[in-house]
């Protein structure tokens, strides 16, 4: 084993490895998604029960976004609101073995003359790798930095993610994006900073008041993730009555909030 850099005793920290991180470029999102795809693939079937299994939405997190939608007074046809439940039971049956971050934020991955590495591990868990790979459609939802790539950036990258897993696993990833994405939509404990997660309805203060995180708030967060689902689920999907859901209360806030600015397209 090769000597430590450095260690601090008192307050229990172990260097492990000096790494020079550089600004990244206009299109990080590419290289961190084959960094992503290649951590999520360091695990296997064999380490089932290594970490906790990844916790997905549930019911609960359905009747809160239905109730918005009535709140925003968006009519909920039967339809869309049975794919919502539908969706939470698939999501709950992917399961998956990929080594997934937890909170894969700008911070948390460093970018370095021999690619991307990711710090700071301490919500890793296993499960399905689109749940991660989703952040970057989505807008990074567990992480103060969201921004929005456009549409031939966010393709390059799903595919580096999809070749190198193929690349190091010869078989494709678990899971399904665009049910990964809307799973990330219904959670409002994703609209929020860590410590006021598991408090409250975080969907049900939506029409009262908005709340500064980071980048975005709240507010700006949600109508960027309605218009992601909307539009990922239009082409007759599992989710086509969700679409219409999304797209309605998308432009039900912002014609109560014109002036809800976009997500960042640049990453500070």
């Amino acid at each position: 084993m090769s000597a430590l850099p450095a260690v601090d005793p008192g307050q229990r920290v172990l260097v492990l490895e000096h790494l020079d991180h550089r600004p990244p470029g206009d299109d990080w999102i590419v290289d961190y998604a084959g960094a992503s795809a290649r951590l999520h693939a360091t695990t296997g079937p064999a380490d089932a029960g290594a970490l906790p299994p990844w916790q997905g939405p549930n019911r609960g997190d359905v009747d809160a976004f239905l109730a918005l939608a009535e709140a925003l007074t968006v009519p909920v046809a039967p339809r869309a609101a049975g794919e919502l439940h539908d969706l939470v039971g698939r999501l709950d049956r992917v399961g998956g073995h990929a080594l997934l971050h937890g909170d894969p934020c700008p911070g948390d991955d460093l970018h370095t003359g021999a690619g991307v590495r990711f710090i700071d591990f301490e919500q890793a868990s296993l499960g399905s790798g689109m749940t991660e790979l989703a952040y970057l459609r989505i807008g990074s939802p567990t992480c103060w930095c969201v921004t929005s790539a456009p549409e031939p950036l966010l393709e390059r990258t799903e595919r580096a993610y999809h070749h190198a897993w193929r690349a190091a696993t010869g078989s494709a990833p678990q899971g399904d994006l665009t049910d990964a994405c809307a799973g990330w939509l219904l959670r409002g404990d994703a609209l929020v900073e860590r410590a006021l997660r598991r408090s409250v309805d975080h969907l049900a203060g939506i029409p009262r008041r908005d709340r500064t995180w980071g980048t975005a708030t709240a507010r700006q967060r949600l109508v960027h993730r309605l218009g992601v689902v909307s539009a990922m689920t239009a082409d007759g999907t599992a989710l086509a009555g969700v679409s219409g859901l999304t797209a309605a209360m998308r432009r039900r806030m912002l014609a109560r909030r014109p002036d809800l600015r976009p997500v960042p397209t640049r990453r500070p």
